[in-house]
Order: structure tokens, then C-alpha cells, then sequence
């Protein structure tokens, strides 16, 4: 299935420098899919020109006279920016020219600009931002990790249900496992909203494996782990710091003197490997996940490595059909909720 992705080429820290070559990397690898360029056409055509490639049927420019500060306000995007290349992005996923978007622009404003342009999908009362973390046996998605600070039980299955669905159309998995994070495993601990989610999430027909600690996240317990977007950005900035330390720590060690700088060249085929098991960059993408409509926000100092992989998260949610199967699984669920009630009624 041939895609067409729209880029907001100016977005992140870098701006086009970044989002150009990787869009143009991209093509090299899937030609038969289409890249939309979107932003200031000088801009955009300068840095095309640099790179020795020329616009044509799957490499198109779609001009926008606007750009988005990473500091600026989001109501104030939202309210006096709509030409810009961040809103042209997304309404090309809202008038079905592209079956996604990517940006690595302000994320604040990003989220509010999505979420009024695409609306969200019948029965999700609020978006999710869901991401790929690296395990011992693969990879796990986490979810919210930092769209929504408060959050009701219902809110934590609904972004159960995202992730599963999430999962299944990414790595093709029928009935992903589901973790709830909680501070201890037993049913008896967490505060009152999440055991109300636990108890949602066992009456649910999502594979539920439990309760799940912080610690279970990196071991590949399960395929999903949920909690709320507070403990989510922490978490997930945690882990960034432990990775930029553990790096640090062995760069330290083996330049401590010759006999160690001997022994980091002997190790470097073993360093290397871990350094791309572990690679940050790898895992760029996150999933703003609940609207109608698929937008993947990339970090905002993405190189091009990271911005590529952003670019194929997207692609891979819309050939994965991830927006009807979440209806399908949410309608599913609202519908066994209804026939409940009336029964308890």
C-alpha cells in the first residue's frame, strides 16, 4: 500500500536541514510512496537544491508563509498562525491529501493544533501521546507520556485501548499484553484511580496482564504499558538521563589510560552493538494517538537518522489501518459498556 506523508519541513531545532534529506532518504527507500514538503518554498527549494534533488510527482512542495517557534505559546499558534507549515501539514491529513503528518516542532503546540483541526474520534475523550521503548526482548509502547497530567480510570482504558490497537498495527500482534504501571504489583496498591482502571481493564477484552512496576518496563513484561501523562514524562525522562549517563560513564572508563583505551578498541564491535540496541534515535516518533487523523511528533533535535524514523512510524500506521481498527475497538467497547448499564439498569 503506497502512502503520502506530509512533513512540516520547518519544524524542530534544525528546521529543514533535518526534515529535507531525511524525506529525501526516505524516498530512496520506499520510492513508491509520496512525500509532501511543507513550509517556505525558498527554504524548502534551497535546501533541495543543495542536496542535488529536484521536486516531482512523489517529492511535492506545498507552500506555507508561517513558522512555528518552539517556545510560542500554543493558543497563540492555534488563534494567529494558520498558514502555518505545522497547520498546512495537518489539514492535509484533515482534507485526505496525506494519510499522515510529522513534525518536530513545538509540542504544546502541535497537540492543540491537531486536536482542533482533526477532532478527536467518537468515544476518546482525550489524545494520547504513545511511544516505542526498547526492552530485552524488543520493544514495548508507553502511554501518555505527557498529554494528559490528571486522569480518570476510564481515560487510562481508553488509552489502553489506543495502545493495544497501536501494537497490533505496527507488529502485526492479534492480542497484545497490557500493563498497567503501578507501584507494586499486588491488586491492593496504586491510588484509587488506578485500581478503578485495573478493575475497567479486567472487565475489559484486552489482554490484560496486570499491574506492571517501573522496573518491568525495560524487561518486556508486556507489549503496552499505560499510565498517566504525569508519570509518563517523568518516566520517560528518566530513562533519556540514565541512557546519557550510562554513556557518559563508559566513555570515562575506557579513556582513562592506555591500557583501558586498548581494551575499548578490542571491545569496539561489542560497544558498538549495544550502542545501537540502545540507540535513542531508533525509537523517534511519538503517536499522538485518539484524533481522526495520524500525526507523529518527532523530538525536536532529531538528526536526520531520527527524523527518518519518524517519517517510517507514520507510513507504518497508515499502512497498518491503525485509525479504523481504533474505532473499531473503542465502538466495540462503548457498545459492551451500553448493553452492561442497561442490564445493571
Amino acid at each position: 500500500m503506497d502512502v503520502t506523508i506530509a512533513i512540516d519541513a520547518m519544524g524542530g531545532d534544525h528546521g529543514t536541514h533535518v526534515t529535507i534529506p531525511a524525506a529525501v532518504e526516505y524516498l530512496r527507500l520506499y520510492p513508491e510512496d509520496t512525500i509532501v514538503l511543507v513550509g517556505l518554498a525558498d527554504a524548502i527549494e534551497a535546501e533541495l537544491r543543495a542536496l542535488h534533488v529536484k521536486a516531482g510527482p512523489h517529492l511535492r512542495i506545498h507552500a506555507a508563509s508561517e513558522v512555528v517557534g518552539m517556545d510560542e505559546s500554543p493558543q497563540l499558534v492555534l488563534r494567529n498562525k494558520k498558514d502555518s507549515s505545522m497547520r498546512q501539514s495537518i489539514n492535509l491529513v484533515k482534507n485526505g491529501e496525506a494519510a499522515a503528518c510529522v513534525s518536530a516542532g513545538n509540542t504544546g503546540a502541535l497537540m492543540a493544533t491537531a486536536r482542533y483541526v482533526l477532532k478527536m474520534l467518537p468515544g476518546i475523550d482525550r489524545p494520547a501521546i504513545a511511544s516505542f521503548l526498547p526492552t530485552v526482548k524488543g520493544q514495548v509502547c508507553m502511554l501518555d507520556l505527557g498529554a494528559n497530567v490528571d486522569c480518570n480510570a476510564e481515560h487510562l482504558l481508553q488509552f489502553a485501548l489506543m495502545g493495544s490497537t497501536l501494537v497490533s498495527a505496527i507488529e502485526h500482534k492479534p492480542n497484545p499484553t497490557v500493563g498497567l504501571l503501578n507501584i507494586g504489583s499486588e491488586d491492593i496498591k496504586g491510588n484509587e484511580v488506578v485500581k478503578q482502571a485495573a478493575e475497567l481493564l479486567q472487565n475489559s477484552d484486552l489482554n490484560f496482564y496486570g499491574n506492571v512496576e517501573g522496573n518491568d518496563i525495560f524487561k518486556g513484561v508486556t507489549d503496552v504499558v499505560v499510565c498517566d501523562g504525569f508519570v509518563g514524562n517523568v518516566s520517560l525522562k528518566t530513562t533519556e538521563g540514565l541512557a546519557q549517563m550510562l554513556r557518559a560513564f563508559l566513555r570515562e572508563e575506557f579513556s582513562r589510560n592506555i591500557f583501558t583505551k586498548i581494551a575499548g578498541l578490542i571491545a569496539m564491535p561489542v560497544i558498538n552493538s549495544f550502542r545501537r540496541r540502545v540507540d535513542h534515535r531508533r525509537y523517534n516518533g511519538a503517536s499522538l494517538l485518539g484524533l481522526k487523523g495520524i500525526v507523529v511528533k518527532s523530538h525536536g533535535s532529531a538528526d536526520k537518522f531520527a527524523f527518518l524514523c519518524a517519517i517510517e512510524r507514520a507510513a507504518e500506521e497508515a499502512r497498518g489501518g491503525m485509525l479504523h481498527h481504533i474505532s473499531e475497538h473503542v465502538e466495540k467497547w462503548h457498545h459492551g459498556r451500553q448493553q452492561e448499564l442497561s442490564e445493571a439498569s
